[in-house]
Parts: structure tokens; sequence; C-alpha cells
């Protein structure tokens, strides 16, 4: 099929994102793919992969942890070190070289879902409650052990870590950061009734559960600007055994604590425009609204997950967030363009394993660099 007989999708059409133009309205959603070096610190692979995707409109970097005791697995990028920022910079340098446009970072505290052998601490979380399942460590999968709980002090001390991950990604070269309260890490735990236990004015009604995220990004955004502080949700979905029980009074909540800051964006991760939340989050969200729609877990769509993101932008989101369409598919763009087949994932295994093979090796139709 060419590009002659294959309809132009609205993905393809230009956008602005936080002051930035953009070539397209496809962005890569943050991925984690373990190719860090064991301290945290970004690698040259990792800015090869990266400058491979540089025609994504923009995209988010994969979870980086703001201190030791955030680190959910092991090669996972870090952002406390001037060593994290170094290797970070080479990224930026390297897609912006390949022509690419706007980077944000996003930025993940794993709370509970860590281990002492991982990151050589005593996970922290809202709650002394563990997560109900095994994780990968150095040594294998070992059972999760029973977070502690966070003091006072450690909620102070982890919202500036945020505010100082967050002046570390500018000074790497990013366009600004995604702060993550999703998929039932740190904040996420706060956010849910089932890993928020407290009495304190962090636990309990929805006012004081929302707190420690509102604190977080009133940080991130005092330290380098709303208009590089993006926010990250996944309203409704159970993710590391976090589910939200009263998600329709909790997400309007919170997107009205932060509505006064004008952040660039809000990310709604495993957005369904057939759930009426979506309606009601779209309808009171003024800014631009990234979302990343639900595809299969077993496969990616024929169509790359265009036909899910053009559903998405008819619903009323401004860019759509693909990840493992990106990660097979190197210029998915084009493959959009042109209506060319795209690569399936060939070995789901790989895409956490380290190197080369299942990260930077996927064919491309077009010369790379």
């Amino acid at each position: 099929m060419t590009s002659e007989t294959t309809p132009v999708s609205p993905l393809l059409a230009p956008a602005r994102l936080a002051g930035h133009d953009l070539a397209n309205r496809l962005v890569i959603a943050p991925m984690t793919r373990n190719r860090a070096d064991a301290d945290g610190t970004p690698t040259a692979l990792m800015a090869e992969y990266y400058a491979q995707r540089a025609t994504a409109g923009a995209i988010i970097a994969e979870a980086s942890t703001p201190n030791a005791v955030g680190q959910t697995y092991p090669h996972i990028t870090a952002l406390h070190t001037d060593a994290h920022t170094e290797g970070w910079r080479r990224v930026t340098r390297a897609v912006r070289a390949a022509g690419g446009g706007p980077m944000f970072l996003q930025i993940q505290h794993g709370g509970r879902v860590g281990h002492p052998d991982t990151s050589g601490h005593t996970p922290i979380a809202p709650s002394p409650i563990p997560l109900p399942e095994p994780l990968h460590t150095p040594s294998g999968r070992q059972d999760a052990v029973v977070p502690r709980e966070m003091t006072a002090d450690d909620i102070r001390r982890t919202v500036a870590d945020f505010a100082a991950a967050a002046r570390r990604a500018v000074d790497a070269g990013f366009a600004g950061v995604e702060v993550h309260s999703a998929n039932g890490y740190l904040l996420h735990q706060f956010l849910a009734t089932g890993t928020n236990r407290r009495t304190d004015a962090y636990g309990g009604p929805v006012a004081h559960r929302i707190r420690f995220t509102t604190e977080v990004v009133d940080a991130v955004a005092t330290a380098i600007g709303a208009h590089r502080t993006g926010l990250r949700i996944s309203p409704g979905r159970a993710v590391n055994g976090v589910a939200d029980t009263d998600a329709d009074e909790l997400y309007p909540a919170l997107l009205e604590a932060v509505a006064g800051q004008d952040l660039a964006y809000l990310h709604l991760a495993f957005a369904d425009p057939g759930q009426p939340l979506f309606a009601r989050l779209r309808a009171r969200w003024t800014g631009t609204l990234i979302a990343n729609p639900v595809l299969p877990a077993d496969r990616i769509p024929a169509d790359g997950g265009r036909a899910a993101g053009e559903r998405l932008l008819a619903a009323g989101a401004d860019l759509i967030a693909l990840g493992r369409p990106f990660l097979a598919n190197p210029d998915l763009v084009h493959r959009l363009r042109t209506g060319a087949p795209v690569n399936a994932v060939r070995d789901r295994y790989a895409m956490y394993t380290g190197g080369a093979t299942g990260y930077t090796d996927y064919p491309r139709l077009l010369p790379y660099g």
C-alpha cells in the first residue's frame, strides 16, 4: 500500500505541546526497559534507541527515580547524581541530532514496588502494606518486603527529591518532566485506599489522599515552571496491586487541585473513550491531554494502534502516546503515513533483558541516521 492510497491520519497532523511545535500528534510513551547501568546511569545504547525513534512528535522518556530508595527494578534509570544527569544529556543530544522533537522525562518513585536487594534500602510507602506479588531483583524473583511507613520527614524529603530531579532533567536537556502518579507506584499508592491507611493529613478522605501528589506537582512546577511539568494518572486501572475504589470522586478532585498550575499536560494511561470518566476528565481538564490507548496485551494491532489513537483524538485527546508500537517500529510514523505493515514484538522477555536484542535491532523501512 502506498501513501497515495492511504488516507492521511489525524495522528500525523502537526500540533503543539508546552510551546513546542510537533511534527505529528504521536508521543512515545514512557517504557521501562532495564537498559541503564547498575547505578541508574543511562547508556549509549539508550541514546541510540531514542534517536532511532526521533520522528515521533514528542518523546516521554522512561521512568527515572529521584532518589535511591525509590528504585523499582534492576537497571532502571535514575536522576539524582551528576553521572545520571550526564547520561541523560547524551540521550537528549542524540535525539536533537536526529531531528527529534521535545523530550520529557518521567520521574517515578516506586514506593513499595522495590526490594532491598535492588536498592540497598527498605522500601517506603504511605502504609506498611507489601506488594502482593513477587518482583524482579538482581538475584531473581523474590517476595516483596513490608515497606516502612513514611514519616512526615520522609514525605518532605521525597517531595524535595522530585523537585531536584526535575531541575536535573532540565539541565540534561529535557523540555520538562512528567510526574508519575499512576500504575501503582508511590504517588498512586497515596491516592488509593487499599495502600493508604494513614490517619494524618495524607490519608482518609479524598482531599487528604491527593495531598502528596499535589505537593509533588507544586514543588516540581515551582522548581522548573508549570509549563515544563506534566502529570500522569491511570484512573480505575489496577496495576501493581493498586486499585482505585473511588476513581469517579478521586480524579476530578485531583485535577481541580492542580488546575491553577496551568501544567504542560495531563497524561491519561490506559485511556478508554467509552468510559464516562474519560469524558468527565476531558471536560474538566482545559489544557493539553495526552491519551495512552488500551491495546491488546499480547500483540501490536495490525494498524500499529492507529484506530485506537484516532478514536481518542475524536473523543477529545490532543496527543496520543504509544508504547510497544514504537518499541517494535522505530519508523512507526513512516509506516502509519504509508500504510506499510508493522513489526510485531518478537520476544516479550527480551524487552526487559538488556542489550540490543529486542531493543535497537528492529528492522526499519527507512535508513537511520
